[in-house]
């Protein structure tokens, strides 16, 4: 399995996190990225540094302003007034009824920020535009042969939105790779198993027919993204029915998720794609930070198995599993799963 890393990443580092109404470090460190390349080398998976993408591949995803947001915000944070050392907005844009405010970057980061885990720093830009590069060469690997590729990405991207970036994510480096994929493949389908639902990647192909977003996750009723990740939500227009969310009770244990994973599989299998987005989040695991769910290793090695035994080429996009000593095997576990060890 060819596997993409870029080490420019971990001058991303950010710190603020405002959590239950307290100010607390961020969850999103550069540390999670060692902890993940440990899962690698104990598998003999080296990594390599992806070249450059094309800039038409993030517009394939992202507005130009989004783009332009993400790349100048620190620096023209930098130049208000006793600014902070971190983009965090303090106003949100209701955008059914707003206009855009470009010329307030004060304005501008309530637009396209949807919530404050998100903080942009002065590495940030560098490290999403070379997260993005790994995600299009793990999908250009796929395009070119390989039967599954790996981009640890981070920030991660599954809940940012064309236009919004949030949950600590910046570019949405999966909905990337699935457009990077469509550039060959009629049709691609994207399998989110991040304990929380990828509301961004959702909200991009909601109204398309030749993506299936499929996510299992916790159920946000009581966890983020709460206001998105229902099952009742099946896509629009030419979407209509291409959307599959399964929302699962946050004491969720390896029987049942595995038993939603069979189903997001029946369904993916269903829709017959050229090729496969795993969006893959290890914060399933019980013993993350953040609790979502009560997932084992064997659980994940399990989910691994069954995502390869799909026999679709795939591509494994890094999204979330936070600071623990478990994150290192839990990624091994699900290494394994998929290469069959």
């Amino acid at each position: 399995m060819k596997c993409f890393y870029a080490p420019e990443t971990e001058a991303h580092d950010p710190q603020f996190r405002l959590t239950h109404g307290r100010l607390l470090h961020n969850a999103e460190q550069a540390e999670r990225a060692r902890l993940l390349l440990a899962g690698l080398d104990r598998l003999g998976l080296a990594t390599q540094s992806p070249p450059e993408a094309p800039r038409a591949a993030l517009e394939a995803v992202h507005t130009p302003e989004f783009l332009d947001f993400l790349e100048h915000a620190w620096d023209e944070w930098q130049a208000l007034p006793d600014p902070g050392p971190e983009v965090v907005p303090n106003v949100f844009a209701q955008k059914a009824t707003s206009t855009y405010p470009k010329d307030s970057i004060v304005g501008r980061a309530g637009w396209h920020m949807g919530d404050t885990s998100a903080p942009i720093g002065p590495n940030s830009w560098t490290a999403t535009r070379r997260a993005a590069d790994c995600a299009v060469a793990a999908a250009d690997a796929v395009l070119d042969g390989e039967r599954m590729a790996y981009a640890l990405t981070r920030p991660p991207g599954h809940h940012s939105t064309a236009d919004t970036a949030a949950g600590h994510c910046l570019m949405n480096v999966s909905a990337i790779a699935a457009e990077r994929l469509r550039t060959r493949h009629d049709r691609v389908a994207t399998l989110d198993i991040d304990v929380h639902h990828g509301n961004g990647t959702q909200a991009v192909f909601y109204g398309r027919a030749d993506v299936l977003t499929v996510s299992v996750h916790a159920d946000p009723a009581t966890y983020y993204p709460f206001f998105v990740g229902y099952a009742h939500e099946t896509g629009e227009g030419a979407g209509a029915g291409y959307n599959l969310n399964i929302p699962l009770p946050r004491t969720t244990t390896d029987a049942d998720w595995l038993a939603a994973i069979n189903r997001a599989l029946a369904r993916i299998a269903e829709f017959a794609p050229g090729a496969l987005v795993v969006p893959l989040g290890l914060d399933a695991h019980e013993n993350d930070p953040l609790k979502g769910m009560q997932i084992s290793w064997d659980g994940f090695r399990e989910a691994g198995r069954r995502i390869a035994a799909a026999g679709l080429p795939t591509v494994l996009v890094q999204e979330g599993g936070y600071l623990s000593d478990d994150l290192t095997t839990s990624l091994e576990h699900v290494m394994r799963g998929l290469l069959g060890r």
